[in-house]
């Protein structure tokens, strides 16, 4: 157990963190007992987020249902989030009851009938076609490996992620059964508001969005602003080409956001929430949805939470496919139903935010640990990671890899070991050219910087920026000033068009970069993408275009020579530029 007293926290001793609410212990009895009814029967959890439906395993869950019935089977055959292993998609994890739960991977629906067959009727499993396998009693043959032991998985540190694959996301009980809602269940029954943001600030939790603030000195601002009326955004707005953690959590774990959520209300004193997420992301739409909808049914949401004095309203919010959207006063300008365009600040969103009521932002992942540092001590977040950076990365790693997905590493972990080891490097034998790291408006690391700890500080000086946790990898095969104007055509799409140096700037770096794509360009083109960079940076409203000069500014710092050699050779060396324009079918690839 774990006390605060003064500026210090003790261990091991009686504090209000061993009480619970006769509310929060009667939920606790039913979700347990609806679990132990669960584990007496054969359960079949097959990946459907985003990644599994794309490999089909909508299609693999009505298979195995199917197989099921035609057996007479009394089995339990949940849809789960995604473990992270994108690669092994279709990923169907079975488990006879008391037994250890075997994950097969790739699985398509033609082999559903001959799993249920071997492995929950007969009680065998098929070690041939096994992954990995993970619980007590595993009996395993050939090279199966432990869930553990997967490469991918080795070294991760699964905070936010602690319930992602393993249980239903639209069963509000099984989340509950795993700890869920006991840190708001603890926050409620005995820490003021005041305690839980020192928690929060102890943890050294950073918003996991491109500033990286500190959550606790963000939500302090909003305790500082009188009001009945304050609410908590949360920003799932995610359009990084390339990052999917935001919409992977809401997908796999959705109500660790919404008790995030609550916690952040009870210790702002915020009245009312708001999930905002893009329009056409139908799998985190519908479970957000019905996250939010079973919270109010179990009473972790609206007047009197747990029996408390504490009173609490969240909603999910929808807003067209608008990147800038992203940016704070943008989303709140969005979820006033107006067009997706910043604001002028100050006045900040803590005083003057959405409806002109005090606010307070922060996405899907920054939200998503909190209730483990409430419900654990902020020693499950801090004791990880590194000096200013702490706590755990939760990467997005697409392109040339040879294990895409998602993962959940300390801080401190370099690319190299996340990339190279865990993920497998580049297929077919090639190298790791280059990493667009944080989005578009992140940069271009080259691939001689794979030694660069993930560290908000050490990216930012190598050139990039973690950002929302989105890596695409390029082998030698890619042509890095061909990939800049991808970027830059995208960064200009996505202006809003409000400030001038942006909707400008945007335009005409992307018609010089073109240029030098068509080996048109001419030895004033670099040091006028400079010019135009800065006066971007110098006078746009927003980070949008802040940062737009970053992907080439980066990619000049590493690929210099490649620009040189369109300018002056008119050549590119990796054979890919061959003087045509930018088409959309080729910048959508």
């Amino acid at each position: 157990m774990i006390l605060w007293r003064g500026r210090e926290w003790l261990f091991g001793a009686p504090t209000f963190f061993s009480r619970m609410t006769q509310a929060y212990e009667s939920l606790k009895q039913q979700a347990t007992a609806r679990q132990q009814a669960l584990a007496g029967k054969p359960r079949v959890r097959i990946g459907t987020a985003l990644c599994g439906q794309a490999a089909g395993g909508l299609e693999v869950a009505d298979a195995f249902r199917e197989a099921a019935r035609a057996r007479s089977l009394d089995a339990t055959v949940s849809q789960v989030g995604c473990l992270g292993l994108c690669y092994a998609e279709p990923l169907v994890d079975l488990q006879w009851p008391g037994g250890p739960r075997v994950f097969y991977g790739n699985v398509s629906p033609e082999e559903a009938s001959g799993l249920v067959e071997a492995h929950l009727v007969r009680g065998q499993p098929v070690w041939e076609r096994a992954l990995a396998v993970s619980g007590d009693g595993a009996t395993v043959s050939g090279d199966v490996l432990t869930l553990e032991a997967l490469e991918m998985m080795k070294g991760q540190v699964r905070i936010a992620l602690r319930n992602a694959g393993h249980i239903d996301p639209a069963d509000v009980h099984e989340y509950i059964a795993t700890g869920g809602y006991a840190g708001l269940d603890r926050a409620l029954s005995g820490m003021t508001p005041q305690q839980v943001q020192e928690m929060v600030g102890a943890s050294g939790l950073r918003g996991r969005g491109g500033a990286a603030f500190p959550t606790g000195t963000k939500w302090r601002f909003l305790m500082g602003s009188p009001g009945p009326v304050k609410y908590i955004l949360c920003n799932c707005e995610e359009g990084d080409p390339g990052a999917f953690n935001d919409k992977g959590i809401l997908e796999s774990d959705p109500h660790t956001l919404v008790e995030g959520m609550i916690l952040a209300g009870y210790t702002t004193g915020a009245s009312n929430g708001v999930i905002f997420i893009r329009h056409g992301h139908e799998g985190p739409v519908e479970r957000a949805k019905a996250a939010v909808r079973d919270a109010y049914g179990l009473g972790l949401l609206g007047k009197n939470i747990l029996g408390s004095s504490f009173t609490f309203n969240a909603e999910v919010s929808l807003v067209g496919e608008s990147y800038v959207a992203g940016e704070e006063t943008a989303l709140m300008e969005a979820i006033e139903g107006k067009r997706s365009m910043p604001r002028f600040r100050p006045p900040f969103p803590a005083a003057y935010g959405v409806w002109g009521k005090p606010s307070n932002i922060n996405n899907v992942k920054t939200l998503a640990y909190v209730p483990e540092i409430v419900a654990k001590g902020p020693t499950v977040f801090s004791g990880v990671g590194t000096e200013r950076s702490k706590g755990t990365a939760i990467l997005c790693l697409t392109g040339a890899i040879r294990r895409p997905g998602m993962m959940e590493v300390p801080m401190g972990m370099t690319l190299h070991q996340a990339l190279e080891g865990l993920a497998g490097g580049a297929p077919g034998g090639k190298k790791i050219k280059l990493l667009q790291t944080g989005g578009p408006l992140g940069g271009v690391l080259g691939g001689d910087q794979l030694d660069v700890p993930l560290d908000f500080d050490a990216m930012a000086r190598a050139g990039a920026i973690l950002g929302s946790g989105g890596i695409i990898v390029a082998d030698e095969t890619t042509c890095a000033v061909d990939l800049t104007r991808v970027l830059m055509t995208f960064c200009q799409f996505e202006s809003c068009g409000k400030c001038f140096p942006c909707r400008t700037g945007m335009t005409h770096m992307m018609e010089v970069l073109e240029r030098i794509c068509r080996f048109q360009g001419e030895s004033i083109d670099l040091p006028l993408l400079e010019r135009v960079g800065a006066s971007m940076a110098a006078g746009s409203l927003c980070g949008h275009g802040q940062l737009g000069f970053n992907p080439v500014r980066s990619a000049l710092r590493f690929f210099g020579d490649e620009f040189k050699a369109h300018i002056e050779s008119k050549r590119c060396p990796a054979g890919v530029c061959n003087g045509e324009y930018l088409t959309p079918q080729r910048a959508r690839r």
